[in-house]
């Protein structure tokens, strides 16, 4: 006697847990960040940035997509946001080690950035909302989009506040910003 046995059953998909999924990309993130930060303690602080960052925004995350290429993306964008800020903390130190007032401005913000007064006055000349702009971006390092979610506009109008106002700011001080870069540079005063 031959039975005939139902097919077995498929399991449901279990849903998607965020969290879940994102700790099975770690060993994929920590092999990235090893190639591209050059060591294992640089690479541990990336790999860290990167999760806390997807945590942190995870309702940007488009349920249905790729997470990996998402999270891989917040990983890149860390890392050259490290680099930048790496730089202009280079350069501001290079420079204000040969401006002896170079941290002699009023205000948290001025001291810590080595600006001079002629850049804050400047800075404090613009309208308000193009120095809001340059402030959270260039002073404060937000990226546009955090940028523009602070300001409650869109991510190209940051940049073309972020490009009247460097402009102008270049216009006023004869050329004394790093403006091919993007960056505040401190000036002798």
């Amino acid at each position: 006697m031959h039975t005939t046995s139902a097919p077995a059953a498929v399991p449901a998909p279990l849903p998607f847990d965020f969290e879940r999924e994102l700790a099975l990309l770690l060993p994929d993130l920590r092999r990235r960040a090893r190639f591209i930060a050059g060591s294992t303690a640089a690479a541990d602080d990336l790999v860290q940035d990167t999760i806390e960052r997807a945590l942190r925004f995870r309702d940007s995350f488009a349920r249905g997509s790729n997470l990996r290429a998402w999270t891989m993306r917040i990983l890149s964008n860390t890392f050259i946001s490290t680099k930048r800020r790496l730089g202009v903390e280079r350069r501001v130190l290079e420079r204000v080690a040969h401006d002896p007032n170079g941290w002699a401005n009023s205000g948290p913000t001025s001291i810590k950035l080595g600006l001079t007064r002629a850049v804050l006055r400047e800075l404090d000349r613009l309208p308000p909302r193009i120095g809001a702009t340059l402030r959270l971006v260039d002073l404060e390092d937000s990226s546009y989009r955090e940028a523009a979610d602070e300001l409650s506009v869109p991510v190209g109008t940051v940049m073309s506040r972020l490009h009247r106002g460097r402009t102008r700011l270049a216009a006023a001080l004869g050329g004394e910003l790093g403006l091919a870069t993007g960056e505040f540079a401190p000036t002798a005063a």
